[in-house]
């Protein structure tokens, strides 16, 4: 069973990962971590189920 949007949110949260304000178009989301060069994108409603790539 696919993971929820919202369900993803939590793990980043927990793991460190800090939610960049206003950034992203619609209903896309950046989270950054201080470890990490890259930051992680997610796409969705938070009640939608995550893609596979999520």
């Amino acid at each position: 069973m696919p993971k929820k949007i919202r369900e993803l949110k939590q793990m980043l949260q927990k793991a460190g990962f800090t939610l960049l304000p206003k950034r992203g178009k619609g209903s896309h989301y950046y989270w950054v971590h201080p470890l990490i060069k890259n930051p992680v994108v997610l796409s969705g409603k938070d009640s939608k189920d995550a893609k596979p790539y999520q």
